[in-house]
């Protein structure tokens, strides 16, 4: 299984209502480090591949730049909220941001 389908997997476990960092996404796969590749793994993915990319926000709760009423309708219909300056509340992550 390539790195993509790894973090495919990793993020298809987030429960919903929650939410992990790129970087997290990237360890859960087995592959600490690689924020960037989960970045781009998420990027390249299609709803067939049926990940839930909009669990997955930088390490400070920011949404996905050029997706964030998307990402943020997602996050709010599982119960999600967010801070006035519009990042996921930290009590929302699955493991504690740095």
């Amino acid at each position: 299984m390539g790195l993509f389908q790894r973090i495919y997997e990793a993020v298809r476990a987030v429960p919903p209502g929650r939410v992990v960092s790129y970087g997290q996404a990237a360890a859960l796969a087995g592959h600490p480090g690689a924020a960037r590749q989960a970045g781009w793994a998420l990027h390249a993915c299609t709803p067939e591949d049926g990940v839930p990319w909009h669990r997955v926000v930088d390490r400070t709760g920011r949404l996905c730049p050029g997706a964030e009423a998307e990402q943020r309708r997602l996050l709010e219909a599982e119960g999600v909220s967010f801070t006035p300056q519009g990042k996921v509340e930290a009590r929302f992550f699955l493991f504690p941001p740095r």
